[in-house]
């Protein structure tokens, strides 16, 4: 299928609607809120209680539906597929050049290059998540276990970190991703008009290498007239 910017631009719009909606649920009603009415810790007339995610938050949501539901399936699936990739494209290089094919180490090196950056993505991904909802599995699954707080915060901080992380992957691994990043960084940071800076690069770059139109017209001249003598 072709890849067009209206069909990405849906696709990303998907994927937003998706995690407003995910997030969002626990407004909805799928909190600890009935819990915490019904052994006292609350009353409906302060409705005030201690500021803490698993206060608040239900396990049952973080580990079924988030989990289980929304982050554990696309991992298993993107590992998956990455795995298909990797194999189609070592089995590509593989093949025996022949004097009828191109070579194509030629194409399928940069698919590798690209889909080893994507991977990188994937895997950061993985390190950084799973770690807080296996803490959570812990919570639910063991509640007479004490989770140390100190790990519980780590885990925290790398799930905020890899949303930092990714656009430097991006950049490092991607030309086209590190191009587009050098141009809003000095566009925006460094005020610098993009436009302004390629019209100086041409202005400074070596003009091109005139023609002699005369040179020409006489070489195919005196070529016409060595062939018209020759006959």
């Amino acid at each position: 299928m072709l890849v067009t910017p209206w069909r990405a631009g849906t696709a990303v719009l998907l994927c937003w609607l998706v995690s407003i909606i995910v997030g969002l649920t626990p407004m909805f009603g799928w909190n600890n809120l009935q819990s915490l009415l019904k052994n006292g810790t609350v009353t409906t007339e302060e409705l005030v209680v201690t500021c803490q995610f698993e206060t608040v938050i239900s396990m049952h949501y973080m580990v079924y539906f988030n989990f289980f539901g929304w982050v554990l399936p696309p991992l298993l699936l993107m590992l998956a597929i990455y795995v298909e990739i990797f194999y189609m494209i070592h089995k590509q290089l593989n093949k025996k050049v022949t004097a009828s094919h191109m070579d194509p180490r030629r194409y399928f090196g940069k698919e590798l290059k690209l889909a080893k950056s994507l991977a990188l993505v994937l895997f950061l991904f993985a390190v950084s998540w799973l770690p807080l909802h296996i803490l959570n599995c812990i919570t639910l699954f063991l509640p007479n276990y004490e989770t140390s707080m100190s790990l519980l915060y780590v885990a925290i901080i790398l799930t905020h970190g890899n949303s930092a992380v990714n656009p430097i992957v991006y950049a490092f691994r991607i030309k086209k991703f590190r191009t587009a990043f050098q141009k809003i960084w000095k566009q925006y940071m460094l005020c610098q008009d993009p436009i302004d800076e390629d019209l100086l690069h041409l202005s400074t770059s070596p003009p091109p290498k005139k023609i002699d139109i005369e040179k020409i017209c006489g070489a195919v001249l005196l070529g016409s007239e060595t062939i018209r003598l020759t006959k």
